[in-house]
Order: structure tokens, then sequence, then C-alpha cells
């Protein structure tokens, strides 16, 4: 079976006030991609008016929702499924996160194990704030289950090079991202995420690197031109990754200041 899964930080779930022309655009792309699973972030409002956009989402998409909500900063994560996909458990952590954590079991038609998806935003603010979050991350990566961990790490990797036009960043933000020396992009919490057995499939399947922020039509962000949104999987479903992709296009260019990234997979 083919898997595919999407994950996407949408900025503020695509809407400014009422404005929904962003919301719409994403949609729309995530309807030409037509994922298994969609992995999302940012899912501002989607509490509200009893869960409206998040039902209107899975209307749109022909995908149901599970939402972890983010009590402190709004900012919720969600993760997405299609049928034939079934839904073994869910469970949502805001506790132990800046945002929210998602986490969603399925079971999937011929695959003999089920598949763990976990959709993260990590705190913005400062790598130490990350450190720890990662560490209830890191527990959670078993070599020999099939695990998906998706999401915004506002992190560099310790595979890249420095972010590009991080030097001229506002101070402000660029203490965000430096590292202990505060001379360089902290690379930390990446490196401990891969130390407890996460597989960066970024690093494993394409050589450039490619960024995932900032996008063309938000050239001005918080944040230096890097890697910041990825994909890491247990090294038993690593093994089924045949490909990965920054999904960068006119559409994307517009839609949020985070590309989305994609990957794909041959279960058996």
């Amino acid at each position: 079976m083919q898997l595919t899964v999407l994950s996407y930080n949408t900025l503020f779930a695509g809407r400014e006030g009422t404005n929904d022309v962003r919301a719409r655009a994403q949609i729309e792309l995530i309807n030409q991609i037509h994922p298994d699973v969609f992995l999302m972030q940012e899912a501002k409002g989607f509490d509200a008016n009893g869960g409206a956009w998040l039902y209107a989402m899975e209307e749109h998409l022909g995908l149901r929702g599970f939402l972890a909500v983010a009590p402190g900063t709004g900012q919720h994560v969600a993760i997405f499924i299609r049928t034939p996909l079934r839904p073994l458990s869910f469970e949502p952590d805001s506790g132990h996160f800046h945002h929210a954590l998602a986490t969603l079991k399925v079971a999937v038609p011929g695959v003999s194990e089920p598949i763990t998806f976990l959709s993260a935003h990590l705190c913005p603010n400062g790598p130490d704030v990350r450190r720890r979050e990662a560490a209830y991350l890191a527990v959670q990566v078993a070599p020999e289950k099939l695990t998906l961990l998706g999401g915004d790490f506002n992190a560099a990797s310790p595979h890249d090079p420095e972010p590009e036009g991080f030097n001229v960043l506002p101070a402000h933000h660029r203490i965000r991202y430096l590292d202990d020396g505060l001379v360089s992009a902290d690379r930390t919490v990446l490196a401990r995420l891969e130390a407890a057995g996460w597989v960066d499939l970024g690093n494993q399947l394409d050589a450039r690197k490619t960024a995932t922020v900032p996008t063309q039509g938000y050239p001005n962000a918080e944040f230096a031109n890097m890697r910041c949104d990825y994909l890491l999987a247990s090294a038993s479903l690593a093994k089924s990754a045949r490909h990965y992709e920054v999904v960068r296009t006119a559409a994307t260019d517009l839609a949020s200041d985070h590309y989305p990234v994609l990957a794909r997979f041959e279960l058996s």
C-alpha cells in the first residue's frame, strides 16, 4: 500500500480575520495532493463555535480530523486521516508543550502493525524550551514500531549549513534560534531527536536540504532561510520511505509563511 503524508504549518489556519483566501488556497492544494494523512499546525480557531472550522475542513478535504487544543496560545495542532485508515486511539498533550502535540494511532489495511502519527509545533521562543519538548518526543520512537512525527520544530538541523540570512535577522528574532554560544544557529533539538532514533526523512531523501521557511510571499518573516519543518520516522518506517518533497509552488509561495512537506511510503 502507498501512504502519502503531508505536514503543513498553515499560519493561523490560513485566515486573517474574515479573510480566508489563504485557507481556500491551502484546501485546494491539499486536495490536489490527496494525502492519506495530513498533519496540521496552527489550526487556530478550530475549537471555536463547536468546532465549526474543524468540521468544515473535514468536509472540504474528505478526511476525519482530530484536534489537540493549545489553551495557552490558541495555535492548535491537528491530524486528519482518510478512509480506509481507521483510528485506534487519540491523545492530545498541551501540558508538556508550548503549543500542543497530537498523537493518533491508526490501523492501515494490509499492514500488520498500527502506525502512530504525531503532529508537533515546538516552542518558537528558544532552544531551552524546545529541548524540554524534544525530551518528550525522544521516548516515543521505538525502532521496531511504525511511527511518524511531523511538524514545525523551529530549529535547524545538524545536517544543514548555517541558515542563509541568519546573521541579519533582528536581534530579538535571532536570539530565538541561537545556540548556547550565542553565535550560530542551535542544532541540538534535532540532534537529540536523531540520537534517540528518529530518522530525518528530509536528510535521507533530499540531497538539497530544501528550506521550508520563509516562503516567497513572506520574505520579512521572523526566521532565516532554513529547514524548520520536518518529517521524522522510526527506523522501521523510514525503510519504507520512497519520496520526500518540500512543496514549493506558486500557490504555496503565498498560502503561508511555511512550505508544506510531503512524504510517500510503500508499506507491506
